[in-house]
């Protein structure tokens, strides 16, 4: 099995250059941010390894309501988010992104204040590589060549399966009979690939159970204080609840327009949002414990095509920037945008309240998980005020969903079973 992992490159623009850098980045998409798999700058498609990835301006539209928690506007500046989810290790993905297309790379980040033409680009990208709190991949050890293997896989057999009645056993297996033997000819004659499972590696492994281990035993050693220091969280957490100002008007009508131009391009969408936490420690130490909780379940509960009940989301990540007073979110999920909101509030709005009520402006919460996003006209617009454009965005498989990825995989694990019953093969018919 090959892992998933991902990068989050981020740098501050040069204000005075920030509008030839948005004109920059339009030059790599062909529909309103979607990139051309070839354009000249970072030809993502040549990157076989690649899921998704987007450059982003994260310019704060939100910044003023600090003022309503009696905090002054710091003078932040806007950044350049270069990120992606990758298989394997992404500093050899970044590797790799540097010998195709270092050019373009260098064009894109000299529009970046701190970007002085440093002789290795490689170690300025790593440098500006932000840890991230919490990371979310689908389905772990699904890789992009997987994914297109098995979608090549599936067209074929749906163009040759026949579709008439079948009258009985011997004709349902001697269907699946003529299927095998017209894979093995496009398999030999290389017009069809089915590549064997790699083995995961064992530092991959190893680190998994570090994780798994220490953060379980921190937790423990750690349980004795959190109960003696429940109730004085619980008197801090209910005081700023009960105070906290609600900023929720509804979205500018351009700032809207802007964002729904980039949605519905493919049946899986982007979505990036950027906000400042409320003001004080308790909601940066608040969050940052939750974030690695959340991380934690990620990568050792929820890695089989489930984020708790939602199987919409592709990848996601939540990344701290500015000394952890803003907060980058960002997801790749199928369907539209109103269904995804909809499928967080009825499945899982205490999920919501929970990573993100300690965002300025929050609907107003109890308890941390009642309310808030239940209150679903007051959450919808929250969300869309902090939801910024994202300028270019890259998907390796377009029109493909996660339901579509999960009934290639059965497809083609149906092909490579010994031995099937008269009801699995019928079944595995089916799929196609």
């Amino acid at each position: 099995m090959t892992p998933q992992s991902a990068f989050t490159i981020v740098a501050p623009v040069s204000a005075e250059r920030e509008g030839a850098l948005r004109m920059l980045l339009e030059r790599m998409n062909g529909a309103a941010g979607f990139a051309k798999p070839d354009n000249d700058l970072v030809p993502f498609g040549k990157l076989e390894c690649l899921h998704f990835a987007r450059f982003v301006i994260l310019e704060d539209p939100t910044l003023g309501d600090l003022a309503q928690y009696g905090a002054p506007i710091p003078a932040l500046p806007t950044y350049l988010a270069f990120f992606g989810d990758c298989d394997g290790p992404s500093s050899e993905l970044l590797k790799k992104l540097v010998s195709l297309a270092e050019p373009g790379l260098r064009e894109i980040f000299s529009y970046c204040e701190d970007f002085h033409n440093p002789p290795v680009l490689l170690d300025w990208l790593l440098a500006h590589d932000l840890p991230i709190a919490a990371n979310y991949v689908n389905w772990v050890g699904r890789t992009v060549v997987q994914i297109k293997e098995e979608a090549a896989l599936q067209r074929l057999l749906a163009r040759y399966v026949r579709r008439e009645p079948i009258t009985g056993s011997a004709e349902l297996h001697q269907r699946r009979r003529e299927l095998l033997e017209l894979v093995d000819s496009e398999v030999r004659l290389g017009r069809l690939s089915i590549s064997p499972c790699k083995r995961t590696p064992l530092r991959w492994r190893l680190a998994q159970l570090a994780h798994l281990i220490g953060i379980a035993a921190i937790a423990i050693i750690a349980l004795p204080v959190g109960i003696v220091l429940l109730p004085l969280f619980i008197i801090l957490l209910r005081r700023r609840e009960k105070t906290d100002p609600e900023i929720c008007p509804r979205p500018d009508a351009s700032a809207l327009q802007a964002l729904t131009v980039l949605e519905d391009l493919d049946v899986t969408n982007q979505y990036s949002a950027f906000g400042s936490l409320k003001p004080g420690l308790f909601r940066r130490w608040l969050l940052s414990s939750l974030l690695v909780v959340t991380d934690y379940v990620a990568r050792h509960v929820f890695t089989r095509g489930y984020l708790a009940r939602v199987q919409t989301i592709h990848f996601a990540r939540w990344v701290f920037l500015d000394g952890k007073s803003r907060v980058l979110f960002a997801s790749n999920y199928d369907g539209g945008h109103q269904a995804y909101m909809d499928d967080f509030i009825n499945k899982v709005a205490w999920g919501l309240n929970v990573l993100f009520s300690s965002g300025i402006g929050w609907p107003r919460t109890d308890w941390l998980i009642r309310r808030g996003c239940r209150r679903e006209h007051l959450f919808k617009f929250f969300q869309r005020r902090h939801q910024i454009p994202t300028q270019v965005w890259y998907k390796a498989y377009p029109g493909l969903t996660l339901i579509d990825l999960e009934r290639n995989h059965r497809i083609r694990q149906g092909l490579q079973a010994r031995r099937l019953s008269d009801s699995q093969v019928l079944a595995w018919l089916k799929l196609l």
